[in-house]
């Protein structure tokens, strides 16, 4: 059944029967939302910049109502099931803040390019990779996701995906500027533990994507946080390494050249 992810039949009937209930995945709001002030600050605490932000895969998440509390002011949600979206659209009817509307996110034309600050995604690409046709979809997924972002915008993606794989999907056709953080997952009926790694502060990279203190980090049983920045390109050592030798080559090609003649 996972085969059908991506299909909207599948949410319309799962949510049917989750009418009356609020289901998060992986994360609540409570957990992650150190992170969301270090890279979307409201417009309460160090900016008064106003930020739009994007919530893919809204579902029936508590989510975006503890961002509401927390000082956001426009939060817009998509969904692909039009039965969710309905629920939702009834139950936040009394708040201005929120915006539910049914959209696929591998087609959201009705948004401008450049439209959001953020874009924010608890499982939603994952569900696609589990999905029929999951790279395409995947691709047409985060085409659109860069599209509406502005520049220097941040997508959040939020997934059980190890950097081995995700890393690898994102880079391949977006010059994002990627970090990556970790948060400790929480087993239903378990209580809040003390932190394995500390949420706000990066996880060392090498430069071909794999972690550096892999032996600790990949036997950690956390989620996985991508915090992708658009329009910011990040170079390498290495790379940096070669452009410099290029530059160099070049300038003393360029002063021979002037001697010569």
């Amino acid at each position: 059944m996972s085969q059908a992810y991506g299909e909207a039949w599948y949410w319309d009937k799962r949510y049917a029967k989750e009418s009356t209930t609020t289901f998060d995945w992986y994360q609540k709001y409570e957990s992650l939302s150190p992170l969301l002030h270090l890279y979307v600050p409201t417009t309460t605490t160090t900016t008064t910049t106003h930020r739009r932000i994007l919530v893919v895969g809204c579902g029936n998440s508590a989510f975006s109502e503890g961002m509401s509390k927390d000082g956001y002011t426009d939060i817009v949600n998509v969904d692909i099931s039009s039965v969710v979206i309905r629920e939702m659209q009834k139950k936040y009817s009394g708040s201005p803040h929120l915006k539910y509307i049914e959209m696929d996110v591998r087609d959201m034309k009705a948004f401008e390019a450049g439209s959001f600050d953020a874009v924010i995604d608890k499982g939603t690409l994952d569900s696609l990779l589990c999905g029929h046709n999951s790279k395409p979809n995947a691709a047409k997924m985060l085409e659109e996701v860069e599209r509406v972002l502005k520049k220097e915008g941040v997508y959040i993606l939020i997934t059980y995906g190890i950097p081995a794989y995700r890393l690898h999907l994102l880079r391949e056709s977006h010059s994002w500027a990627i970090k990556l953080h970790v948060i400790d997952k929480v087993h239903p009926g378990e209580c809040s533990k003390a932190e394995t790694w500390e949420l706000t502060r990066p996880v060392p990279l090498n430069n071909d994507g794999s972690l550096r203190e892999a032996d600790r980090l990949e036997k950690m049983d956390v989620h996985y946080i991508y915090v992708c920045t658009k329009g910011v390109v990040v170079y390498s050592p290495h790379e940096l390494e070669i452009g410099f030798s290029r530059f160099a080559t070049l300038y003393i090609l360029r002063f021979l050249s002037i001697l010569i003649t």
